[in-house]
């Protein structure tokens, strides 16, 4: 008996998806023939089944049929890509037909999402397919007979052999040669019996991942891993699930479409949120997935299924990051990906009216656009937050403000950096209880490199020696300080003495630069790689880029940066960029043929930039814990040819890159359990810094309150002691932010705090003595300090799978009356429904209220916006009959505001029209779907070129928005 590839990997995986769902038909005796790409008899038959309006006339589901056909047929014209992306859209419930009655579209199902067991799961082996050659994939996954799977086997007993080969065979033949059998698929695998790898349509060998297998069996074999993880990624409902939610279209740098299906980690943290949400009863949870493995697309991912899951009701997704890059990039990826629904808040104004409008999108804005949210914007329950980057504004006063702001919305944290400080702590802030380690979901470093999500880490320390003439400093600082005091002495030698002064010597930037040049020639320049170059200020990027301008042309090097108040106006001119054309230099240092080689960076670029050609980071600038760990990241994406990221350290941080990866998970989870212990220390403490300010009225603002309070430490002594009590107090304030229970003690901290400021002492004197003498001290200091060498002789340091598992193992620690107007006119739309009846009471009541001065104009506002979301709900439930005369009583309102001399006089009709258009073509949830945006905005742009009104564009908008509300 011998082993191959069918009787070992090809028919384990067949025997295997037996046991998990499918069932097992031989090719030779599906109803098809080697031209037909759908086994369309399979196909039909799940048409009657799953469609109504079909059942009653079968041959409607030729109908459907041939509209597939069609897009198999256009692959050759518009690319595998674009043909997928349209085959996806229908299947997905993206198609409405005219089956209804009086030919009312409807929308057409082909695969049943809602309930997989009412699908047809088929299994098959060797299918043939004849297009312009004739090609047999050895395993095919078939959904009512549409083929979503394709997959490859190789024989598991040559060590020739491996699971790329097969991978090559589908990407660079079998897609090539016979595209239209690859237009229905969701993604292809490869095995040769020991790994088991997928990949999307088109997808380079080098995006094709591993699926996680479960951790906590052990497998006895290769063979029995590469079945056990077909079984896990292969189940019916796991390939629906990835169909449906899992999948997105984007396009590139260069404009070209792609297709990505998600990796196993996003798909596991995606639906743990997902899950989260739906069962309700926990709402919040931390997600640590290391730098570089895909929180983005997560967010995307997660975005689009809670956006689309009828348990949540149309719920709102806020995507909250930290800073205005991060900002740009997510936007990015929403829209590149057409994510349908997402709209970016631009401002603070902005995010107030929209979730004041209890808009149902995804909202894409930054941390500090809740600064100025005084209270409640929306009590929704089914408002998620996703935070990127966790770990940094989030955890304090503005992660407070967003929290008071969204009381009841749920609150994920998704990080690559996760900080357990006793001030600053990602799980105390995202983390839930009821998590093992504080974690809702887990991708550490070591499983990413395991997966190849990431490339490891090399570290490669160059040092620099000095050679310091303390003489020849000693002689010229004696005769520049001849007139000083001795404190004014001493102060100017602890300024003088900064590591930025060294740091700045131009002799120790020329050597270095020089040493940079020659390594980047040797070592990263042949291979096809580029660079980044972290300096330690601005001055020192300006210096560095002086510097390589003497050894290499211009333009293989720039400066990214932001620039402030007091910097040259020579670097503004230069180095000032608009958003847009930093994006272009950016672009042009990602094209690898481009002659921009260099990046020379100090902040910018460190957390967020994505450059899979970026291979070696020069550092020259001294970081730690998670900055760290997040700018050497930048180094570790995948990329043709490379196989690590590169540091070289001119400043000497291993042992920081060692401790930013050593989370000590014992000591989170205490972090997280022993938050109420602080609850009891806080009030007392709040006393004893109180208790400096006897008899002072808080209350009182300006300088005259300022002046009682500070007359009450009038001396060093008391202000010493009042200082001491509240940096213990401030402490244990950043310790618990954002923890609502801090909103009570809000009005008192902020007043010590400006007390504390008032009184803190300022060294004048030594900042104006430096201002004198500081250039020329500096002057002495690099004259007389001298490069000797640059020391290259050290060990190689890899940070790989291993490194990291023995550092985690052997670790040691956000006009009143115009709204009781706008409520009035929406109850009398409902003049003769109870539910509305009894608003209208309330609305009286609370008149009455604020009329005899029961409660103030606030309390009179505040109740005004509840009763209008009130209103806003209740719309949302009446009957069906009562929705339809709404909406045309919506429509001619409308009409009636912008009537003017041209427009025609029958509004009505005109009304009428739109309904009946509108109606025949829109489906149930078609606000979520493009084609069905798209085909509401064409049967309204012809209803209006009827009555020659499609030029209006204020008019057609404002009538979409109506429609899209009451459709």
């Amino acid at each position: 008996m011998s082993f191959d590839e069918a009787n070992t990997a090809r028919d384990g995986l067949r025997d295997h998806l037996k046991q998990n769902g499918w069932t097992y038909i031989p090719a030779a005796t599906l109803p098809r023939t080697e031209g037909d790409v759908l086994v369309e008899p399979y196909l039909k038959t799940a048409l009657i089944r799953l469609n109504p309006e079909i059942a009653r006339q079968p041959d409607r589901a030729d109908e459907v049929i041939y509209r597939l056909r069609a897009i198999l047929l256009a692959v050759q014209g518009e690319g595998l890509v674009r043909a997928n992306e349209r085959f996806a859209e229908i299947i997905c419930g993206g198609l409405s037909m005219p089956f209804g009655e009086n030919y009312r579209y409807v929308p057409v199902k082909i695969i049943d999402f809602a309930h997989p067991a009412s699908n047809h799961f088929v299994t098959t082996t060797e299918y043939s397919y004849a297009g312009a050659v004739t090609r047999r994939a050895d395993n095919v996954l078939l959904v009512n007979g549409i083929p979503l799977v394709v997959g490859e086997c190789k024989t598991p007993v040559r060590p020739a052999i491996s699971w790329i080969d097969a991978a090559e065979q589908i990407h660079d033949d079998y897609e090539v040669n016979v595209p239209a059998l690859f237009v229905p698929g969701i993604f292809s695998f490869a095995t040769e019996g020991k790994k088991f790898y997928y990949g999307a349509v088109r997808a380079p060998l080098d995006a094709w991942a591993p699926w996680k297998e479960d951790e906590d069996e052990e497998t006895p074999s290769p063979i029995a891993d590469v079945m056990d993880t077909a079984m896990n990624l292969l189940a019916p409902a796991t390939v629906l699930d990835i169909l449906k939610n899992y999948t997105l279209y984007a396009t590139d740098a260069q404009n070209r479409k792609i297709k990505i299906v998600c990796r196993h980690q996003q798909y596991d943290a995606g639906n743990k949120i997902v899950n989260r949400v739906v069962d309700g009863r926990i709402k919040k949870g931390l997600i640590w997935h290391f730098q570089g493995s895909g929180k983005s697309f997560l967010m995307v991912f997660a975005a689009q299924k809670l956006r689309l899951h009828p348990a949540l009701r149309n719920p709102t997704v806020i995507v909250v990051v930290d800073r205005t890059d991060l900002d740009t990039q997510i936007n990015a990826t929403f829209h590149t990906t057409d994510i349908p629904n997402t709209v970016n808040a631009g401002s603070r104004e902005d995010l107030r009216r929209l979730l004041s409008q209890d808009t149902r999108k995804i909202i894409i804005t930054t941390i500090h656009k809740f600064a100025e949210a005084d209270g409640v914007l929306n009590d929704r329950a089914n408002i998620i937050l996703l935070c990127d980057e966790a770990h940094r504004t989030q955890e304090g006063d503005l992660g407070q403000k967003m929290r008071e702001a969204l009381p009841n919305a749920f609150l994920f944290g998704l990080t690559g950096t996760p900080i357990n400080e006793v001030d600053r702590n990602t799980f105390r802030a995202f983390g839930a209880t009821e998590d093992e380690s504080g974690y809702l979901s887990i991708y550490s470093p070591e499983d990413a490199m395991r997966d190849g999500a990431t490339l490891p880490l090399h570290f490669e320390p160059r040092l620099i020696e000095y050679h310091i003439d303390r003489e020849g400093i000693d002689e010229a600082f004696s005769t520049l300080t001849d007139s000083l005091e001795e404190d004014e002495t001493r102060d100017l030698i602890r300024r003088a003495s900064r590591r930025s002064t060294f740091v700045h010597a131009r002799e120790r930037i020329e050597r270095v630069a020089e040493d940079i040049v020659r390594h980047f020639k040797e070592s990263v320049e042949p291979h096809g790689f580029k660079a980044m170059i972290v300096c330690y200020d601005r001055q020192s990027c300006v210096q560095y880029k002086e510097a390589l301008d003497k050894l290499l042309p211009p333009e293989a090097s720039d400066i990214v940066m932001t620039l402030g108040r007091s910097d040259p106006d020579e670097w503004k001119h230069r180095w000032d960029r608009s958003k847009e054309d930093e994006e272009k230099l950016l672009d042009r240092y990602r094209d690898p043929l481009d002659p921009l080689q260099f990046v020379i960076v100090t902040a910018k670029l460190l957390t967020g930039f994505d450059a899979p050609v970026l291979q070696t980071m020069y550092l020259d600038k001294l970081m730690k814990n998670h900055t760290l760990l997040q700018a050497i990241c930048r180094t570790n994406r995948p990329y043709s040819g490379k196989s690590f990221g590169l540091i070289v350290d001119y400043i000497g941080v291993f042992d920081e890159v060692a401790r930013s990866l050593a989370f000590d998970e014992k000591r989170m989870r205490e972090i997280v359990t022993n938050i109420d212990s602080l609850k009891d220390q806080f009030p007392q403490m709040l006393a004893a810094c109180l208790a400096h300010f006897p008899g002072v009225d808080r209350g009182v603002n300006g300088w005259e309150g300022l002046i009682a309070a500070q007359q009450c430490i009038p001396t060093n002594e008391a202000r010493d002691a009042f200082a001491l009590d509240y940096i213990n107090l401030a402490k244990l304030w950043e310790a618990m932010s954002p923890d609502p229970f801090l909103a009570t003690y809000k009005g008192d901290y902020r007043w010590l705090t400006q007390v504390y400021e008032s009184v803190r002492p300022v060294n004048c004197a030594g900042r104006l003595l430096w201002k004198k003498l500081g250039a020329k001290t500096i002057e002495i200091i690099h004259e007389n300090v001298h490069v000797e060498g640059i020391r290259d002789d050290f060990d190689e340091i890899v940070i790989d799978e291993d490194t990291v598992r023995d550092l985690l193992e052997n670790r040691d620690e956000h006009t009143i009356k115009k709204l009781e107007i706008q409520i009035i006119k929406r109850l009398r739309k409902h003049a003769n429904n109870p539910a509305f009846v009894r608003l209208g009471e309330r609305l009286e009541q609370i008149k009455e209220q604020y009329e005899r001065g029961f409660i103030d104009s606030l309390e009179f506002l505040k109740s005004l916006i509840q009763l209008a979301r009130d209103v806003v709900q209740a719309e949302k439930e009446v009957e069906t009959v009562e929705e339809q005369q709404q909406a045309k009583a919506a429509l001619t309102e409308l009409f009636e505001e912008a009537r003017t001399d041209t427009t025609p006089v029958i509004i009505e009709r005109i009304v009428t029209d739109i309904d009946a258009v509108v109606r025949a073509v829109r489906f149930d949830g078609w606000q979520q779907s493009n084609p069905g945006e798209r085909d509401v905005k064409k049967a309204l742009r012809g209803a209006l070129r009827k009555y020659q009104l499609q030029n209006d564009q204020d008019l057609f908008d404002r009538a979409y928005e109506y429609i899209r509300q009451y459709y």
